[in-house]
């Protein structure tokens, strides 16, 4: 059985107005190629050559660059819907597309961790759903104080460390996860994990220390570029 891969590509990128206006977001160029062709290449280079584009928005620019998706070394369906989806509503239209474990995967980060290796230990552990997680560190700007209940100060501690796993976007899947996700209207991924989680599904991390980019709004994408431009061959690491 051919793994697939469902590319979720149709959002609108209001954030990265007026750049979005006659090009959908994943197709903004990082380097020569758009961040979708990016993408592409990734799964491909992890063994996953059969993709699932989810396309709404200016979705012809997709349609006429990818095409079959022969000349990018892939084979590409297209699962398409008339109106905006959210992540999980997005994901829904590629129910027909899908019968076995799958791979879905924002159309807006670049990723730079080991796709096969995520796929290999969500067969091992026969997970539900496995989430790509980020080892993200930040430093707060502020003193944290910490006080007992009465309010007496009982530590200071000036700007420190914060650490967590984020989420980055890519999920390997099973099929049966299609049925939590109502057709044809708005839903969000977060929503679909809290529900599965619910019905006591096993859900699984992968956590990278590896960087990926998140192309979320004209500050990110603009870092994006320039760090590629830089290092046209690594992905940034985030700080």
């Amino acid at each position: 059985m051919t793994m697939k891969a469902v590319i979720l590509a149709g959002g609108l990128g209001t954030r990265l107005l007026p750049l979005t206006k006659t090009t959908p977001k994943p197709m903004l160029t990082l380097g020569e190629k758009p961040i979708l062709e990016h993408i592409i290449d990734w799964t491909r280079n992890n063994g996953v050559k059969s993709i699932v584009l989810c396309v709404s928005y200016l979705r012809k620019n997709i349609e006429d660059y990818f095409k079959d998706g022969e000349k990018f070394g892939v084979n590409i369906e297209y699962a398409i819907s008339n109106k905006p989806l959210a992540t999980a509503g997005q994901l829904k239209t590629a129910e027909e597309f899908i019968d076995d474990t799958f791979v879905c995967v924002y159309g807006d980060s670049i990723f730079d961790f080991s796709l096969r290796n995520m796929i290999k230990q969500h067969n091992k552990k026969k997970s539900f759903v496995t989430m790509s997680l980020y080892e993200y560190k930040t430093n707060l700007e502020y003193g944290a104080i910490e006080t007992t209940p009465s309010g007496k100060v009982t530590s200071w501690n000036e700007k420190p460390e914060i650490k967590a796993n984020i989420n980055m976007g890519c999920y390997v899947m099973e099929p049966k996860v299609m049925s939590y996700i109502p057709k044809n209207k708005p839903y969000g991924m977060d929503d679909v994990i809290k529900k599965a989680m619910k019905q006591k599904k096993l859900v699984n991390s992968f956590i990278s220390k590896k960087g990926f980019m998140d192309i979320g709004n004209k500050e990110s994408y603009k870092i994006a570029c320039d760090e590629y431009v830089q290092k046209p061959n690594k992905t940034r690491k985030l700080k």
